[in-house]
């Protein structure tokens, strides 16, 4: 095998060490997700809001702790949430501070559209259940 052979053979994705090759998959599932999220006119933030109110959170507030995001990113996400019919803001009666969010039922219908994309998006693999238990391992392990 010639110099040529042998850096062609380095520098292909079975050789690459795992930090680089978790990194590759991470930016393509993440182009591939947002592109087909546009397509559907919502964002990756967006969506995490319309599920989080589909659990019952209702308070901006919540919002951000949940979605581990300032407050003010909160804010922005929401504001156009808002602007689009996706999500009412509303005065909370019982403590003037508090906006209670709630979701539309064209933020239903959003959401809805959503369900089963990961499906059409992600590619396929050997063993889905392993590859989620590794993700969840990954980003559940102390820092």
């Amino acid at each position: 095998m010639d110099r040529r052979e042998a850096e062609a053979e380095e520098h292909r994705p079975e050789n690459w060490p795992l930090g680089r090759l978790l990194g590759a998959a991470s930016r393509a599932v993440e182009r591939a997700w947002a592109e087909a999220l546009e397509q559907r006119g919502l964002t990756h933030a967006g969506l995490i809001v319309l599920h989080l109110l589909e659990l019952g959170f209702d308070s901006q507030s919540d919002l951000a702790r949940m979605a581990q995001v300032e407050p003010q990113t909160m804010s922005r996400t929401v504001d156009r949430l808002e602007r689009e019919g996706l999500v009412t803001r509303a005065p909370d009666p019982v403590d003037r501070r508090r906006h209670v969010l709630a979701i539309t039922e064209a933020g239903r219908a959003a959401f809805a559209a959503v369900r089963g994309l990961e499906d059409e998006v992600f590619p396929e693999v050997d063993d889905p259940s392993a590859l989620r238990a590794a993700l969840l391992q990954i980003v559940s392990a102390p820092r």
